[in-house]
């Protein structure tokens, strides 16, 4: 079975035309002119030039739709939907030569995540799902894990930024959970892939701080549906999705509270 409805085919046909221009760019990277988004941050050409062209296509199909991209930030348009983009997810990545960024959409309704994408160009893994429908990788479908124990997990994480005021505690955090895990903690600079990577099992668990929402709007709707778990992580009453944790549903509560209980 494949994903097939209107909202899912827009996307991948805005992706797979963004990202013969990303890969070209990819290997001329001494040619892409760089500047500063801010400390830590860069914006090339290529980010620019990939959120034109998923734009072009997304508003030529639904022109009415109101978007927020990392790099133009907000159309206000229709309150009721909207495009989430992230055009390269992992730009420090992409910048440096190393092969892992992605091309992120989703779409929301209502104020929900109705479907999403998340595109490894260089690894050619279109990772998408839809509300109901379930998640795939390419065309096949996929679940997240079965591990039971956090000491057996493989989790992921990322950040922070050298200049994140809270960053000595989010060190004190990595550390505290790496002691309960048998295995080295991973991390990778792409937060969408992270949890694309959760959803299909090959990571059991990520966390991260401080993310802005194009960075997992469509990683959640596809680790939703590939049957895992997706919180914020400050406490329970917290509305900050920018805080998140996305496990399978096995040792969700075990890492929730681990990370919890240390009130970072």
């Amino acid at each position: 079975m494949r994903l097939n409805s209107p909202k899912i085919n827009i996307m991948l046909r805005a992706c797979m035309k963004a990202s013969k221009s990303l890969i070209r760019d990819f290997g001329e990277l001494e040619k892409l002119q760089v500047s500063k988004k801010g400390p830590g941050d860069f914006l090339s050409a290529a980010d620019k030039k990939t959120e034109k062209i998923i734009i072009q296509e997304l508003m030529r199909a639904y022109p009415d739709y109101s978007i927020l991209s990392e790099e133009i930030g907000k159309i206000e348009k229709n309150k009721e939907d909207k495009w989430i983009i992230d055009p390269i997810d992992g730009t420090t990545n992409f910048l440096n030569g190393i092969p892992h960024f992605a091309i992120s959409i989703a779409y929301e309704h209502k104020s929900e995540i109705i479907c999403g994408i998340i595109f490894d160009p260089i690894k050619n893994e279109m990772f998408c799902a839809e509300k109901g429908l379930g998640a795939y990788l390419n065309n096949s479908r996929i679940r997240v894990s079965n591990k039971k124990k956090l000491l057996d997990s493989i989790l992921v994480t990322g950040g922070p930024k050298y200049n994140n005021k809270n960053k000595d505690n989010v060190f004190k955090e990595y550390i505290d959970i790496s002691k309960k895990c048998s295995t080295p903690i991973r991390k990778f600079g792409s937060a969408s892939l992270d949890m694309a990577n959760v959803a299909c099992g090959r990571f059991d668990g990520y966390w991260q701080r401080d993310l802005n929402y194009w960075d997992i709007a469509a990683g959640i709707i596809i680790v939703k549906e590939a049957g895992g778990f997706v919180d914020n992580l400050k406490d329970d009453k917290s509305s900050n999705i920018n805080n998140i944790i996305a496990t399978n549903s096995q040792i969700h509560e075990e890492l929730s509270s681990a990370l919890i209980e240390k009130n970072y």
